[in-house]
């Protein structure tokens, strides 16, 4: 059973939660902006890489699976290209134990990258040195790259391409609000593909 002081506690998280949400009207512009550029990426039979370290890699292998597999249940598409980086550990720690948990993820896009693919991460505190790395390396090679960040984006703000930052210092709130994207913009990126045949 719940105390007063929980329900207190759980009232003050779904009024952050719903605030932090709120806040993202401010972001429509941006939002825009990457869903076209997702979009246009695809359409142009470009990949798609996303990362991200913990819970955001995490979130990085679910938002892949999305457009990988399917957002809507109903929509029974073709599978778009949209990898996950951390999704193999024995390369992860094959990587980390030789190069440097640092290089993780700069060296997969150096395998597989080409020229005008989409690099997207995910950091709450945008100062991850492997996320710092793979968009240094996407800057050098054409690489468009997208931050969904936290805090004040630390240092990713201003080596993306485009950023998102959620204004938070709470990492469960940012990552929350991460995939609350995630889902929107995949949802409409299928909607544009997928209606416009």
């Amino acid at each position: 059973m719940l105390t007063s002081q929980m329900m207190k506690d759980f009232n003050h998280h779904i009024n952050e939660s719903i605030q932090i949400k709120k806040d993202l009207y401010l972001y429509e512009r941006t939002i825009n902006k990457i869903i076209k550029k997702i979009y246009s990426t695809l359409k142009s039979k470009k990949k798609i890489y996303i990362c991200g370290n913990g819970g955001s890699a995490a979130d990085a292998q679910h938002i892949a699976a999305e457009y990988t597999v399917r957002l809507k249940i109903n929509n029974n598409r073709r599978p778009l290209p949209f990898i996950a980086l951390p999704s193999d550990s024995a390369y992860l720690t094959a990587c980390g134990n030789d190069f440097g948990f640092e290089k993780i993820y700069v060296r997969a896009l150096e395998a597989l990258y080409s020229k005008n693919d989409l690099l997207i991460v995910l950091s709450t505190s945008g100062n991850s040195k492997n996320l710092i790395e793979a968009v240094k390396f996407a800057k050098k090679n054409n690489i468009f790259s997208i931050g969904f960040l936290g805090n004040t984006g630390g240092k990713l703000k201003s080596l993306c391409s485009t950023s998102l930052i959620i204004n938070s210092k709470n990492t469960a709130r940012i990552q929350e609000t991460h995939m609350f994207l995630g889902h929107y913009i995949c949802e409409k990126v299928e909607d544009l593909i997928f209606k416009s045949k």
